[in-house]
């Protein structure tokens, strides 16, 4: 084997252990049904503060993880805020973190989708990566202790809503 082809080997032998190793490392803090969710303060999208989802003890979080580029989310976002508006007077609170996106367009996706929820901004990835999501979107569903009831990896509907969500607004606490 001459220098060069070596020096290839060597290169494709670095890339495919940099995949892999990329691979088995994303997603990799999941947490599990009736386990704390991950907190602490994110900048608010619209640049007034910031938030966390201990703001809202005491309520069901639906925390949405989107970006503005991904087309998923865009066809999700109004079966989301219809959600929002018809549960929120129940003790509901849908609660949007663009992720990976630039301020600006996220800023633009919330005004052209009409979306009302509060918006965080986790510019860098480091929220959506501590609740080890695996793309965009993905939902989770919090308890009013701050404990994950449910998660959806994938993009929501209206009928995935209703079907597993609603009901379990009505209780107390995750199960399990």
């Amino acid at each position: 084997m001459n220098a060069r082809s070596f020096a290839v080997l060597i290169a494709v032998l670095a890339l495919v252990g940099l995949l892999g190793f990329g691979l088995l490392s994303k997603g990799s803090a999941n947490i599990d049904v009736g386990e704390p969710v991950p907190d602490g303060a994110l900048p608010q999208l619209d640049g007034s503060g910031s938030g966390e989802i201990a703001d809202y003890r005491g309520r069901w979080v639906l925390v949405n993880f989107w970006a503005s580029w991904c087309q998923p989310c865009r066809a999700e976002s109004p079966a989301l805020e219809r959600f929002h508006r018809r549960y929120r007077g129940e003790g509901l609170t849908v609660l949007g973190i663009d992720t990976r996106d630039l301020s600006d367009d996220g800023r633009a996706f919330v005004e052209r989708y009409g979306i009302s929820y509060p918006q965080l901004r986790d510019g860098d990835g480091d929220r959506s990566r501590d609740f080890g999501t695996t793309g965009l979107p993905e939902s989770f569903l919090v308890d009013p202790r701050g404990r994950l009831a449910l998660l959806r990896r994938g993009p929501v509907d209206d009928s995935y809503l209703h079907r597993y969500v609603a009901p379990l607004l009505r209780t107390e606490h995750a199960p399990g």
